[in-house]
């Protein structure tokens, strides 16, 4: 068995990517979940630059990022690749594994917004990403963005509308929006509903009672 230990908040966007990457490859880990207001010494010595999770621990050595993680993982395990071979559609793939980190402000926008004018405006910059990949990468009305598997893109921007549909219920807005991006909607019913990922999707209400009150406290402290 390989030595991997997994330092995160199950809630967590960016730990569940790594999450579902080692569940795609059938990778068996101890997960060590952190407090987020009290994070360990081993977190704090393991990623001492962000003092962020998620952090992978491989053989006693630590990978910080999630993404880079995730690419890690797909490097050394290359049962079920999450990155195209082609050159020409790993170089695509990668492009928009780089614009869903663009799509990452939004989520404190939303999280802060309290008048119907900020949160306005908050999910109109969400629909603005949302039409981007409606129009550019999913016009072809491919099954994931991977085609017909999930690849490296399902996984940076999955895990991102996890906060999405949890945030529609605390914030009272309405996020994903079937008739205005159907393509996205249908994309994400079947990503949701990938076994693996069907295994290990956060429940939707236990995702609005653990995040609530961190949503509540950011929103108090700015």
């Amino acid at each position: 068995m390989e030595d991997l230990k997994l330092h995160g908040f199950w809630y967590s966007p960016f730990t569940m990517r790594v999450v579902w990457t080692l569940k795609l490859k059938g990778l068996a880990y101890e997960n060590i979940e952190e407090d987020r207001y009290n994070k360990s010494p081993q977190l704090l010595e393991y990623n001492p630059v962000h003092k962020k999770t998620p952090v992978l621990v491989h053989g006693g050595k630590p990978i910080c990022e999630s993404m880079i993680i995730v690419q890690y993982i797909d490097e050394l395990w290359p049962q079920n690749p999450l990155v195209p071979h082609d050159p020409y559609e790993r170089a695509q793939a990668r492009f928009w594994v780089a614009y869903s980190e663009q799509m990452v402000p939004a989520l404190p926008a939303l999280i802060r917004s309290t008048t119907p004018e900020e949160k306005e405006k908050a999910v109109e910059m969400i629909w603005g990403n949302f039409k981007v990949l409606e129009d550019h990468c999913l016009a072809d009305k491919r099954k994931f963005f991977g085609g017909d598997k999930i690849n490296i893109v399902d996984i940076a921007i999955g895990s991102l509308f996890t906060f999405f549909v949890t945030a529609e219920d605390i914030k009272q807005v309405k996020i994903l929006v079937a008739e205005k991006f159907p393509l996205i909607h249908l994309w994400f019913d079947n990503f949701k509903n990938a076994p693996v990922i069907k295994e290990n999707f956060p429940d939707r209400e236990k995702m609005v009672a653990t995040t609530k009150p961190i949503m509540e406290r950011m929103l108090a402290s700015s």
